[in-house]
């Protein structure tokens, strides 16, 4: 077998079982909270009863390079959606038809970059998040794929794809906070961000 093969299957092998393992949850999620998100619900970062089910996939892929990247998709501008123009994991809301969460997580890497769900190894997940501002519980799901990257954009979407190294993300220079303007004029002040070329 090729090392590069032997590589892969052990980086996936130890990911599945770390995953497997107690997750850090709100903690970590703390550390990229912006202040007024801190603020405004307090440490336990309750979602309100009526909040809505999405999914997003970390889909991670091995380049020719050997380096590990991940994908994130940079959303298109779009003046009905709170989240237009952001930077973030395929991924969008619970549909009856889904049945189970992974399943949504799937169907939307599919429709976002157009990877196929049978070329996608599901790890795990990780701790699910409260997003206020478009009031949805989001249940992220760590995945592997499998063949070579083939990304395609869905039009009126995605406005483009990144695959940025997962190595950036552990780089402390690349830990920054911007002000983002948000609707009706409203900034959040020093939003932290991953800085990783997209």
């Amino acid at each position: 077998m090729p090392d590069h093969m032997i590589h892969t299957e052990h980086f996936i092998e130890q990911l599945r079982e770390r995953l497997a393992m107690p997750l850090p949850g709100k903690a970590a999620q703390y550390k990229m909270a912006s202040r007024r998100r801190l603020e405004e619900l307090g440490p336990a970062l309750i979602p309100p009863a009526d909040a809505r089910v999405a999914c997003v996939l970390n889909l991670l892929h091995r380049q020719s390079d050997g380096q590990w990247r991940t994908v994130l998709i940079q959303r298109s501008d779009n003046p009905r959606d709170r989240h237009s123009g952001q930077v973030s994991f395929p991924g969008g809301r619970y549909e009856e038809h889904d049945g189970d969460l992974v399943n949504v997580a799937l169907r939307e890497a599919h429709e976002e970059v157009g990877v196929s769900p049978l070329e996608v190894q599901v790890l795990g997940r990780l701790t699910e998040l409260y997003i206020p501002v478009s009031n949805f519980v989001v249940h992220p799901f760590v995945g592997v794929l499998l063949g070579v990257p083939d990304f395609r954009p869905q039009p009126g979407e995605v406005e483009a794809i990144l695959t940025p190294e997962l190595s950036l993300f552990r780089q402390s220079e690349n830990k920054k906070t911007t002000d983002i303007r948000v609707g009706h004029g409203a900034v959040m002040k020093d939003v932290p961000y991953f800085d990783v070329g997209g």
